[in-house]
């Protein structure tokens, strides 16, 4: 824990205009270093929270940070609140937005809108005051540290005062009133998953999810076995019992298979055994540890589909490892965004009490 610890520079005013300036709607404006890029693959961005007629202020309360990037952080951090802070307020001093330059991810924050530039007055549908979460990775949103108050070990969030502002072209989904901040921060960080889940998967489809145990990989689970139905096949993968006890008690998996997804012929082999050779038609890959792409494709049948939801994922090893191995296999590379998944996101904890008490438990 680190309550009332870490500082970073002073408090800024909490809001300047740049009267009249108006900025790109990709907020090319906002690249410092090296010119002619967008914020994502921008190495630093201006972190000023004087705002152009163009941009949303916004007060933040909470970051939810990349299940990759947060892991890499912890482990580099030996698990001490104190030096996990104190990486994310280094990373955001020095690129002026939370962009991990290990595992070049980010991750979303929940906060309440301070301004709303004159440009946008009357284009949006939203207002001084209310409680968005933003629905763009935080490797491209400047952002501005005041204190760090909590350091959340277990959920990969960190409560923080600070400000954001959030491109014209940024997406964000305002907070709804019947779940609690913090279970909208964790599904909404990861709301890309079940909708792609949900346009990838057939009815008697075989779906194996690696890391089912997850946030991620609990919701495509959960959806994987709506749309398989009752002739499909959904096998959950996780290296960690308690995963795999948790998947069998919710009753969503046929399988729920202990394997260390970094070992591709062991998992090859465990999926092989439980679908009797027939392998995966789709596999959603939510894990947050590298080298998992080789498993995931030994483990997926010739012209079946990998989705790479894991931020952790490594083009160049999934793309020359398929070659390698001769699987001819259609792979996606994990789009956060899925026109919709926000409130489809959240409309599963409403229809399902299981996933939602799971949820709160976690996250509350």
């Amino acid at each position: 824990m680190c309550a009332q610890l870490l500082h970073a520079t002073p408090a800024m005013p909490h809001v300047l205009m740049h009267a009249g300036q108006h900025g790109c709607p990709y907020g090319t404006h906002r690249v410092l270093q090296p010119a002619g890029v967008l914020p994502q693959p921008a190495w630093r961005i201006d972190n000023t929270m004087a705002t152009y007629d163009n941009e949303i202020l916004i007060d933040v309360q909470a970051l939810n940070v990349d299940a990759a990037s947060f892991t890499q952080i912890k482990l580099a951090s030996q698990g001490d609140p104190d030096r996990i802070a104190a990486t994310i307020l280094d990373i955001v001093a020095q690129r002026g937005k939370l962009h991990n330059p290990v595992t070049g991810s980010g991750g979303m924050l929940i906060g309440r809108v301070a301004a709303i530039g004159a440009a946008l007055a009357g284009r949006i549908d939203l207002a001084v005051g209310d409680r968005i979460a933003t629905m763009v990775s935080l490797s491209l949103t400047p952002l501005h540290i005041e204190r760090i108050h909590h350091v959340h070990l277990a959920q990969d969030q960190v409560d923080i005062s600070g400000q954001a502002i959030l491109f014209e072209s940024g997406l964000y989904a305002k907070l709804p009133d019947d779940i609690p901040e913090k279970v909208a921060l964790a599904i909404l960080d990861v709301a890309g998953a079940p909708a792609q889940t949900a346009r990838l998967v057939q009815p008697g489809d075989t779906v194996v999810v690696v890391g089912g145990g997850g946030k991620s990989g609990t919701l495509c689970v959960y959806e994987a076995r709506k749309r398989a139905g009752p002739d499909g096949c959904v096998i959950g993968i996780s290296p960690f019992e308690k995963d795999c006890e948790r998947m069998r008690e919710l009753g969503w998996v046929d399988h729920a298979l202990r394997v260390d997804a970094t070992d591709a012929v062991a998992m090859a082999q465990a999926v092989s055994t439980a679908t009797q050779g027939r392998l995966a038609d789709v596999l959603i890959n939510c894990v947050n540890l590298p080298h998992t792409e080789m498993g995931s494709i030994l483990a997926t049948r010739d012209r079946g589909r990998i989705y790479f939801f894991s931020m952790a994922t490594s083009f160049t090893a999934a793309s020359l490892g398929a070659e390698g191995v001769g699987k001819d296999v259609d792979m996606l590379m994990g789009n956060g965004h899925a026109k919709g998944n926000a409130d489809y996101a959240l409309s599963l904890l409403r229809e399902s009490a299981s996933l939602r008490h799971l949820f709160e438990t976690l996250y509350v």
